[in-house]
């Protein structure tokens, strides 16, 4: 497994935790509104998160560019980071990782691993 596929792969695991850390308070949210905005972006970027790693783990073809498109999550962060109390630090810290993550990724070796069908 290359090295960018591990990069990735924690980063998916990471917001995957994420994901699972903030569930409660969607779940509060959902008693009072069976369907909610922020409910639903919940619930499909956990799928997409989950199917994304699955694909990855698989060695599929059609992961590669769902592993770029959850790894460009990382660009509006950068903003979010930016213009909130985390200020320039988190920002810079956040831009760090995207480029790491989103480097990892388009290397040629990371690229040649998703080979099944």
């Amino acid at each position: 497994m290359p090295t960018g596929v591990r990069i990735f792969l924690v980063y998916g695991f990471l917001v995957l935790a994420i994901i699972g850390v903030t569930m409660p308070q969607i779940i509060n949210q959902a008693v009072e509104a069976p369907v909610s905005a922020i409910g639903l972006v919940w619930m499909l970027l956990l799928a997409y998160v989950i199917f994304t790693l699955t694909l990855t783990l698989q060695r599929k073809q059609a992961g590669y560019p769902m592993a770029l498109g959850l790894s460009t999550l990382l660009v509006p962060l950068v903003a979010i980071m930016l213009f909130s109390d985390a200020g320039i630090l988190g920002a810079a810290i956040v831009l760090c990782l995207a480029v790491l993550v989103i480097g990892s990724l388009r290397r040629s070796a990371t690229r040649t691993w998703f080979v099944e069908l």
